[in-house]
């Protein structure tokens, strides 16, 4: 069955860096799109970083040039390096993985939240100025 589960939330003062885990366990192979969202309270869940198939990228203004996504090597964990942190980042961190094949330009530009299958359980992330 498969599961996404989250790691490496925590509270960080302005200027600091957090890591996120996204351990993907139970695929049969490597998801075609995955994302990172976030949620603050009050607010819409918002698509801020997404990774397709052959490594491409793409970010939400609101975090471009600060955050990378990534994997690892082995393709088991997916990962959210968040450095310059702002209080504006304060929120709950979930990743997100499709369940079926879909084209690197779909994935990047046009993916809906509703395409994703399957999500982490949410690690808090707090950022302190």
């Amino acid at each position: 069955q498969e599961q996404l589960v989250e790691s490496g939330g925590g509270s960080v003062q302005a200027g600091g860096s957090l890591r996120l885990s996204c351990k993907v366990v139970g695929y049969a192979y490597w998801p075609y799109c995955l994302a990172w969202f976030r949620q603050a309270p009050g607010k819409e869940r918002e698509a801020i970083a997404r990774i397709s198939i052959d490594d491409s990228t793409f970010y939400a203004d609101s975090v471009k040039d600060r955050f990378t996504i990534f994997h690892d090597t082995a393709k088991t964990t997916l990962y959210l390096q968040m450095n310059s942190m702002n209080p504006e980042d304060t929120a709950t961190y979930y990743c997100a993985a499709v369940g079926q094949a879909f084209i690197r330009a779909y994935c990047l530009n046009g993916i809906m939240r509703e395409d994703f299958d399957y999500w982490g359980q949410g690690t808090q992330v707090t950022v302190s100025s």
